[in-house]
């Protein structure tokens, strides 16, 4: 049998085929082996942090804690708004368990109401997954017990302690600090400040009005974050306090108020409607804005119900309108001072006397003053003092409007200021121009038209600041003073409010001014004597009344309000600077439809905050206590002391009409 036999042909090209197939393929193995071995080194080696770092973020998160917001004092740093700790329920989206009966699980533990529940579902809805959603805040420490011992059973529920603002003088301050609240879709910005994550989170609170508004960015803080470990679901299973990032308080913002007169003045109104302003005569800062009735701004942090905001909007009296700035009244007779001072910028001879009667025909009807018999003949000064509408109403015609309007709106009339919060309304100062510009059915003025703008009335509206403006540039003589409201923001002072230009108006001319509204304080004839008496020894106060009626008294047998509804009755106005040599404050007094006239109602209030301020300030408090100077009674018979030693004589004649 023949053994096979192979056969080949042209072995060595076989052969070298091989050879180039074997190393190819080995090189192309060697590669691939040095690719993986350099991607495993560059993962090992040099992207371990890496790596590293996202694994430690696939079990741990931070989660993002607003910074506590900072504090809003007064000039003394007395606390006006803070914050302290709470209870707070939260609801995690997830996707998995349904809201709706979350909520009316967690209703037998916590109040509430189907209003209440409706909300939330809404806000559920806006929400993405794996997003809290604040359910309730300030819970009792049964309410949160309760929450937290059913937290296996509910594991996308959470009830754990943040922190809520806190204001604890409540309505006293409400209008100008404002109040904070949740934060909306619309307030959410693509850049900026309002961009920010942490907007998102439902311990956060953005200022809503007043200083919490203006100072919002101040207040805020720097956003801390919590590291807690989280299972594949993103659900917490524990915290890393080590691993935390602390938040950064807000700046404190002080204001120049005081606390002591802020409350006075809040407790003098009592149920009154309108708003006190007290300024500072030297420097500007206001040490006092209250406007009443007000509203517990800690009601609306917690959240208002419609029910709840609905009544504080409709209830007439306006609780929620800042009447120190954004309600505008006509002046009235507190308007007169102003007036006279344009008339003798207008050259109007101040001794010149005008006769009231009582009643003054023009155009076609008479013009009443406000005392039936009238004054007599009549001054500047007397005008003053005895606040005469039938003179007033004649300068005023015989001046025209546009040296008032130019005399009002240098005393801070027609103007809003840069106190630092918004909502201030400038009011109305009329003049031919504005009249022209502004009045479209009726552009041209007309003498009428003059003589009520002399007494406060037509065409002139004003709001409590501006007369307090007013009062203390009158006070101080030289400068136009601004008011200040914010002290400082973070320690850093802002700019005061006498650096500012001097008045446009003589030295005499004040003075005369000045000297009438002395009189109407201080004088047994004034109209405001008897409630404008400090009690403060030689300290005394200078003011003027205001009564602006608010309907037409013509053919009306009595001017009484007694019998008609509140929002038909007179406004009440008051405006006062004291020490009178050496003005110091000055404040400003409206009552919104109090009746009972200016001397009646806003006068005694503005005593008693006055008071109070006078009474704070260390220099007038020693001027008070400094006892007074002795009497001389070198010349007075000393009465009562003992007799003189006895002396021998002839007896004395008996009196025969003595008894025997």
């Amino acid at each position: 049998m023949s053994e096979p036999s192979i056969f080949f042909s042209e072995v060595n090209e076989r052969q070298g085929t091989f050879h180039r197939r074997s190393f190819l393929l080995g090189g192309f193995a060697g590669a691939g082996m040095l690719a993986l071995g350099g991607r495993l080194a560059h993962l090992q080696i040099l992207e371990a942090q890496r790596y590293e770092k996202l694994s430690a973020s696939n079990q741990f998160n931070f989660r993002l804690v607003p910074p506590p917001r900072g504090l809003i004092v007064d000039r003394h740093g007395e606390i006006l708004a803070t914050n302290r700790p709470n209870f707070r329920l939260l609801v995690v989206k997830d996707g998995v368990h349904e809201p709706g009966a979350t909520l009316k699980t967690l209703a037998h533990f916590v109040p509430l109401d189907d209003d209440r529940q409706a909300r939330l579902m809404r806000e559920f809805e806006r929400t993405p997954n794996q997003r809290p959603v604040s359910v309730m805040e300030d819970m009792t420490w049964e309410q949160f017990s309760a929450i937290n011992v059913r937290a296996p059973e509910m594991p996308h529920v959470t009830a754990d302690m943040g922190e809520v603002r806190v204001y604890p003088h409540g309505g006293a301050f409400a209008h100008v600090i404002g109040y904070v609240a949740k934060v909306n879709r619309d307030d959410l910005t693509e850049t900026g400040p309002n961009a920010e994550p942490i907007l998102l989170h439902p311990g956060f609170r953005i200022g809503r009005q007043g200083v919490e508004k203006a100072f919002d960015l101040d207040l805020r803080g720097r956003t801390g974050a919590k590291k807690v470990e989280v299972d594949a679901r993103g659900r917490e299973i524990r915290h890393d306090q080590d691993g935390d990032i602390p938040a950064e308080p807000g700046k404190t913002v002080a204001l120049t108020l005081d606390v002591d007169i802020q409350n006075r003045a809040l407790e003098v109104m009592g149920d009154e409607s309108g708003a006190i302003v007290v300024m500072d005569c030297r420097s500007g800062d206001l040490l006092c804005m209250v406007s009443t009735p007000s509203f517990d701004a800690n009601r609306f942090v917690r959240g208002l119900s419609t029910a709840e905001y609905r009544a504080l909007a409709d209830y007439e009296r306006r609780p929620l309108l800042d009447k120190a700035m954004s309600g505008t009244y006509p002046p009235g007779s507190t308007f007169k001072p102003t007036v006279a001072l344009a008339a003798l910028e207008a050259g109007i001879d101040p001794e010149q006397r005008i006769n009231c009667s009582g009643g003054w025909y023009f155009g076609g009807r008479t013009w009443r003053c406000w005392r039936h018999g009238g004054h007599g003949p009549q001054n500047m000064h007397d005008a003053i003092k005895n606040s005469c509408d039938i003179y007033f109403y004649q300068v005023a015609l015989r001046m025209g409007p546009d040296y008032i309007a130019r005399a009002a709106k240098a005393l801070g009339f027609g103007q809003t200021f840069d106190i630092g919060i918004p909502g201030q309304r400038s009011g109305v100062v009329g003049s031919t121009e504005w009249k022209r510009t502004q009045v479209k059915r009726d552009p041209t003025w007309h003498p009428g038209d003059s003589v009520s703008y002399g007494i406060g009335q037509g065409y002139v509206a004003v709001n409590g600041l501006q007369l307090a403006v007013m009062t203390a540039r009158l006070a101080n003589g030289r400068k136009a003073l601004n008011p200040r409201l914010v002290k400082s923001v973070g320690g850093v002072e802002m700019p005061p409010g006498d650096k500012v230009a001097a008045l446009p108006f003589s030295t005499e001319h004040l003075d005369y001014v000045r000297a009438g509204m002395i009189a109407v304080a201080n004088d047994r004839s004034g109209t405001a004597y008897r409630q404008s008496q400090l009690g403060l020894g030689d300290v005394m106060m200078a003011g003027k009344t205001g009564t602006a009626q608010v309907r037409s008294y013509d053919g009306v047998a009595s001017r009484s309000s007694d019998s008609v509804r509140w929002g038909l009755k007179d406004h009440n106005l008051y405006v006062a600077f004291a020490p009178v040599d050496d003005p110091r404050y000055a404040v400003s007094v409206i009552i919104q439809h109090g009746g009972k006239g200016g001397a009646t109602a806003a006068a005694p209030r503005a005593r008693e905050v006055m008071r109070v301020a006078l009474l704070k300030d260390p220099e007038i408090r020693a001027r008070i206590e400094r006892p007074l100077p002795l009497p001389d009674v070198s010349d007075l018979p000393t009465v009562g002391a003992a007799p003189d030693a006895p002396v021998e004589g002839p007896p004395l004649a008996a009196d025969p009409a003595a008894p025997t």
